[in-house]
């Protein structure tokens, strides 16, 4: 019975065993996806915080009192006095003109008030210090068209007019301030300067939690990995998760929060690697995209540079120098102190002479064979001299004789000017002599020039017509030829093995 359990409980075992280890990847599946919204979460803040000055006239739209408590909070955004009061003062003329009517001597002194404020909104323009000149502007084209004035001064000093009000309708024009003009004055603000001559900025307030989370979060990595592998150190552990010092560095606090944009690389991957979006299909496209048009570039460049100096030594007469002074060139550095070309010449020749022709030596003989049958067929009175007695195939034997017996005398002899010191030196005198023709030859002749010319306009238009139409190539039939390729030679491979 004992013999019996013992299957049984190390089946259980090695169920539990695979249960444990599903829960812990489970477990730390679920760690990454926290940790990833986190960071995602704290790339979205950052976004935000950039984002907070320059929409800020957006924010105070949506959501007013949330975009106030930040800016005061966290920017160190207060309401700019001259605007704020010039707002005070429109709200006390509503006020006034409720209570005693747009004639009293109070309802009229807060309108030479206004009056006197507008024109210096307009001189002074308060809202520089906050960028919001562009506000301004429209303000003042606004109150242009409200009163068809082409002077903003003179604007303002008749809308805040006894006689316009009262002509126009009071509360209608106070309901054309409170619409179009009192948004655009409410977007101005005071940011208070810091210690260190730049704005104030809090964010790093919020950051620095998310700093010391993802700190702390490296170096229970590094612990456990140091625990987990042998030889593995603090350094091992940062370079391996080296994107996560983006994580932990306080860009605001150092006063460069625009570089906490580079975090996106980080959320990115840990996004990718917890599984909460597939992002392998993006990362291959772009890569795949990148990579293509880096080669095809690449390529392209390298032949046209190819080609733009070997027409460049033909111009020049380098080539022509180089193949006529038989390597006299002073320009050009000899590294082995030998002729590379006719050593191997002979190298070839003698591959040709032992290796080759031996084994194409059947095929040379039947091609031989062929010519000489079909040299007698066609010989006047050849068919006729076949049909006498006792001749039959002798004309076939023949000529297999007279072709094995060419073909062997041919390869002896070319076999024997290798081995034979005298046919290797009239081998050699016999290059050296066609050489040296060629180059008197070319010496002699007048239309070298023209030769040169004519190979430069061949690789001219070699380069219009295949090199520069590599740029347009369809780049994405080129990856998916590749990717072909590729898969061909997986499963290839896969076979093999």
């Amino acid at each position: 019975m004992a013999a019996l359990s013992r299957p049984r409980n190390a089946a259980s075992g090695r169920q539990f065993s695979k249960y444990d280890a599903r829960a812990r990847r489970a477990q730390s599946l679920w760690f990454e996806r926290l940790m990833a919204l986190l960071a995602l979460l704290n790339l979205i803040l950052v976004i935000l915080d950039l984002s907070y000055i320059p929409l800020r006239d957006i924010y105070l739209r949506w959501l007013p009192g949330l975009t106030t408590w930040y800016g005061e909070t966290f920017k160190g955004i207060e309401p700019h006095r001259f605007t704020s009061h010039y707002l005070a003062t429109v709200d006390q003329l509503e006020e006034q003109v409720s209570l005693t009517g747009l004639t009293s001597p109070q309802a009229q002194d807060i309108l030479v008030d206004l009056q006197q404020q507008s024109a210096a909104m307009v001189a002074e323009n308060p809202f520089q210090l906050a960028n919001r000149s562009g506000n301004l502007e429209r303000i003042k084209n606004e109150m242009r068209d409200r009163m068809d004035n082409e002077s903003a001064t003179d604007s303002f000093t008749e809308f805040w007019s006894y006689d316009h009000l009262s002509q126009a309708g009071f509360p209608g024009e106070i309901a054309f301030f409170n619409q179009d003009i009192r948004p655009l004055v409410e977007t101005n603000f005071f940011r208070r300067l810091g210690v260190h001559g730049g704005f104030i900025d809090r964010f790093w307030r919020i950051d620095i939690w998310f700093n010391l989370l993802f700190g702390l979060e490296l170096l229970a990595r590094s612990f456990y990995l140091d625990r987990r592998y042998k030889n593995f150190t603090w350094r091992d552990a940062l370079l391996w998760r080296w994107y996560d010092l983006l994580l932990i560095t306080p860009f605001s606090a150092l006063g460069v929060p625009w570089l906490a944009l580079s975090r996106l690389l980080p959320v990115t991957i840990r996004v990718n690697q917890s599984n909460l979006i597939d992002l392998d299909p993006v990362k291959n496209r772009v890569s795949r995209f990148l990579f293509s048009q880096v080669a095809v570039e690449l390529t392209e460049v390298v032949i046209l540079r190819l080609i733009d100096q070997m027409q460049a030594l033909i111009r020049d007469g380098s080539v022509t120098q180089a193949l006529l002074s038989g390597g006299s060139n002073r320009r050009y550095i000899d590294v082995s102190g030998v002729n590379d070309l006719e050593v191997l010449s002979q190298r070839l020749a003698a591959l040709t002479v032992y290796n080759v022709l031996p084994e194409v030596k059947p095929e040379l003989d039947a091609l031989l064979k062929h010519s000489i049958t079909r040299a007698f067929d066609q010989a006047p009175g050849y068919q006729g001299f076949r049909q006498l007695p006792g001749v039959g195939n002798l004309p076939d034997q023949i000529a297999q004789g007279v072709v094995a017996q060419l073909s062997a005398n041919a390869y002896g002899a070319l076999k024997g000017s290798f081995e034979n010191p005298q046919g290797g030196e009239l081998t050699q005198a016999l290059m050296k002599k066609f050489t040296d023709s060629f180059k008197r030859q070319l010496q002699e002749n007048e239309d070298l020039g023209e030769l040169e010319t004519l190979v430069v306009s061949f690789l001219e238009e070699v380069k219009l017509n295949y090199v520069k139409r590599l740029a347009a190539e369809d780049v994405d039939r080129l990856i998916e030829e590749r990717y072909q390729l590729y898969n061909v030679t997986q499963d290839t491979l896969g076979g093999d093995r």
